[in-house]
């Protein structure tokens, strides 16, 4: 990672840290640093944020699959597919993201993560 760059990212992610000290339950904030933690490699920390989000909206499919990336860059991957069926569940239907999305490297070519590569290509 280019130097300037990961300073960028830490100046964000204290940032968003100190919003979220004061309001514990910014859902945006919450999903920010669950990114900008997986940026940095602090996978433990994103997937707590993850796990958070999806407590507190626990409808939420966007949620429910970042947490299943967590969980697979965690080496957690039944977890990871259980949380990937609740976010198609809930409606998510980016296919085509889901194909090319480098947090879900370690799913390709399980039998269970193609399945539901084919009921989301079915139901488009």
């Amino acid at each position: 990672m280019h130097q300037e760059h990961k300073r960028d990212l830490e100046f964000e992610t204290r940032f968003y840290e100190s919003v979220l000290r004061r309001n514990r339950s910014y859902v945006d904030v919450i999903e920010l640093l669950g990114g900008l933690y997986t940026k940095q490699g602090r996978v433990a920390e994103g997937l707590k944020m993850d796990r958070r989000l999806v407590r507190l909206q626990p409808r939420n499919a966007t949620a429910h699959y970042n947490l299943a990336c967590s969980l697979v860059l965690s080496k957690r991957k039944a977890d990871a597919l259980r949380s990937l069926h609740r976010a198609i569940e809930l409606g998510y239907t980016d296919l085509e993201w889901m194909q090319q999305d480098t947090d879900l490297e370690g799913l390709k070519g399980n039998p269970e993560f193609e399945r539901l590569l084919q009921r989301l290509k079915s139901q488009s």
